[in-house]
């Protein structure tokens, strides 16, 4: 089995084919944690799930949608489902202007308190931002992973340190973390696509889809010289330790 801990089925770019997509998943023994980034890209990850054996939802607001009116409550209420195992995607995104960051801290923190009160952990989405994430972090008691890391080494280690996994996916096609690959123990890293987005440039399709992790799982084994099998069984320890299921 192989943990997809960061995917996106519930969106739209798959209304024409979704149940195709999900079939062809379970076919390969991939169960998928679909992601929220807004109520209602939650609400749907969640009824997703519901529906979905082997499927779990994590419910949150993204940084870059705050104008979004942040209801805890509702949130809070989509996780009496029992497959509700995280809070997320949320966190900071400094990379587009304009942005107001007091805003997004404002956001952050408010769900940081919900993951804190319902005992889940958190999938943090950091961009352009992650000296002040992990400044933020040392003051929480949190636990939980760095989605899509695109960091230094110095700062994947004050992760780690601090108790979260890295979320590893397509983008080390694009942005080169070998170095965090090579020197961040196996142990400290789970599987995600981010699908639809960040397709592995070999994949077939330019959605990205749970099977493409393969590409990644191949990269993640060369760089650290072991098997794919290897990957494949620690990084689904990881994520099922990480996310109790």
């Amino acid at each position: 089995m192989i943990i997809d801990t960061h995917a996106h089925l519930q969106f739209d770019a798959y209304d024409q084919d979704r149940d195709e997509v999900i079939k062809k998943t379970l076919a390969e023994n991939i169960q998928c944690i679909n992601v929220g980034t807004s109520f209602a890209t939650s609400k749907a990850g969640v009824e997703l799930a519901e529906k979905q054996e082997g499927f779990y939802a994590a419910i949150g607001l993204h940084p870059t949608d705050v104008d979004e009116a942040l209801n805890v409550e509702d949130y809070r209420d989509l996780a009496k489902s029992k497959k509700v195992v995280a809070i997320g995607e949320i966190g900071l995104d400094y990379f587009r202007p304009p942005f107001d960051k007091e805003k997004q801290k404002e956001v952050f923190l408010q769900q940081v308190g919900l993951a804190k009160e319902l005992h889940l952990p958190v999938v943090i989405h950091c961009r352009m931002a992650h000296d002040e994430m992990i400044e933020i972090l040392a003051s929480q008691k949190l636990y939980g992973v760095i989605h899509c890391f695109t960091g230094t080494l110095e700062q994947a280690q004050k992760y780690v340190e601090l108790g979260f996994y890295l979320g590893i996916n397509g983008i080390i096609f694009k942005f080169n973390i070998d170095e965090v690959i090579k020197e961040i123990p196996l142990e400290k890293l789970v599987l995600e696509t981010d699908c639809p987005y960040l397709t592995p440039p070999m994949a077939p399709t330019k959605r990205n889809e749970p099977l493409f992790m393969s590409y990644t799982i191949q990269k993640i084994a060369e760089l650290k010289n072991i098997t794919a099998v290897e990957v494949q069984k620690i990084t689904t320890e990881n994520a099922k330790k990480l996310f109790n299921i």
